[in-house]
């Protein structure tokens, strides 16, 4: 196996989780930053990253990366970091293509001693039942023997300039004790938070995919006794307000779960559990609790539409928000889009406002054509779906001037205080 300082690292992915990683790693040693998506290659070489994660001046300043959509220009490096999406399919099911894709790529340039770290949240046992055999037929060389493998799960939290990759703490693991100690090692000269090397790929892989899981079921709690204070006429943010003086209540809030991880990865690991012979009981019933929420927002709506007389069919909404989270451009997986299918599913007629996203990704993505600024004066309801810093700014003055003089203003953030909206989450 190589030592460290003969490492020619290789990051095959440049999304989210790819290109931070290849930007810290590339202050240490020459990286070579591969991804499929040309236009991808094409914007990176010109300097601009269209997720904002990492900024012009970083990107500028990451002289030591080679960006590249083509596999030749793997061939020069022995480790390889695999970071691409694990997304799931419309039936909720794990889809392992882009993973799949990522290990052909790899097993096509592997070479003996090389070794293969893979950073994607998947189930336990899915790196070495899945990803090592596609190796194995692609390069002809045998798993332990010629080549080995890593596994260190990623800990991207788009959005957050406070905890940034070099931030967060970094678990890490590998096929052998001695690919273990060289995984660990390779993260310690980026993290600057430390490493933590978990016993087994397993026990890695298992670690990632609760981190979510937790939070998801959490947020199901949450949303369910929201749904039971709204009907008892009690405000959930002031009863959450309450309950936190006390110092171990956990912080969560009601509303959407979306995004790459936490309306995700409880999946990958519900799938592991009924193919091994168990049906998971709560972390289900979380799932689907929070994968309604959509349609309760809608509801909501309607009634409180109906209460001030207000038409349904043919009312205009503005949902001011699209992103899966406040202050980022990311799309993916939000469950924003339940509630416009949901309102228009009443014959409505749905408006999307959202600075941060490229119309182009909302077409792509979602089907969705986000206007450029809200018209005054024009809508029946404004729903505040995402929290981003710059609504909380306009404030309700501005917020109410897009609605009808007679409208409601339905707030799912908290952005405003209370008595400044109709309804709240």
């Amino acid at each position: 196996m190589h030592s460290l300082d003969q490492l020619k690292v290789a990051v095959v992915g440049l999304g989210y989780v790819g290109l931070p990683l290849a930007v810290e790693f590339s202050k240490h040693r020459p990286v070579v930053g591969f991804d499929i998506n040309t236009t991808r290659i094409s914007a990176l070489r010109e300097g601009r990253d269209i997720t904002l994660e990492v900024s012009d001046e970083e990107l500028a300043a990451a002289t030591g990366i080679k960006f590249t959509s083509d596999v030749e220009g793997l061939k020069a490096c022995n480790l390889y970091i695999a970071t691409v999406p694990t997304p799931i399919d419309r039936y909720k099911r794990p889809d392992l293509g882009p993973l799949i894709g990522a290990s052909e790529t790899i097993g096509s340039v592997l070479k003996k001693d090389d070794v293969v770290i893979y950073e994607s949240t998947v189930y336990p046992g899915a790196t070495e039942e899945e990803c090592v055999p596609i190796l194995e037929r692609a390069s002809g060389l045998k798993f332990n023997v010629d080549f080995f493998v890593g596994y260190s799960p990623e800990r991207i939290n788009p959005g957050d300039k406070a905890h940034r990759v070099t931030d967060i703490r970094k678990v890490t693991s590998g096929s052998t004790p001695e690919t273990a100690e060289l995984v660990d090692e390779l993260y310690r000269e980026i993290i600057v938070a430390g490493t933590h090397k978990a016993s087994s790929i397993r026990v890695a892989e298992a670690a990632k995919v609760i981190e979510n899981t937790q939070r998801d079921v959490n947020i199901a709690l949450i949303n369910e006794l929201s749904i039971i204070f709204n009907k008892m006429g009690i405000d959930t943010e002031s009863v959450l307000q309450a309950a936190g003086t006390k110092w171990n209540f956990l912080p969560f809030r009601p509303g959407l779960v979306g995004g790459h991880c936490i309306g995700v990865d409880p999946y990958y690991l519900t799938h592991k559990a009924q193919a091994i012979g168990y049906h998971p009981e709560i972390i289900l019933a979380g799932r689907r609790l929070n994968d309604s929420m959509g349609g309760y927002v809608a509801s909501q709506l309607v009634k409180a539409l109906t209460r001030r007389q207000i038409g349904v069919s043919g009312a205009r909404v503005l949902i001011m928000g699209l992103t899966f989270k406040e202050n980022c451009p990311d799309l993916r997986n939000t469950r924003v889009v339940d509630i416009v299918a949901e309102l228009r599913e009443y014959g409505m007629e749905v408006d999307v406002y959202d600075p941060w996203v490229s119309k182009e990704e909302a077409r792509r993505e979602h089907n969705l054509d986000p206007i450029e600024h809200p018209d005054n004066g024009v809508y029946d309801a404004t729903i505040l779906a995402v929290a981003h810093s710059r609504f909380r700014e306009l404030g309700s003055k501005v917020i109410r001037v897009f609605g009808k003089p007679e409208h409601v203003l339905y707030d799912l953030k908290y952005l405003l205080p209370p008595e400044e909206s109709d309804l709240r989450l």
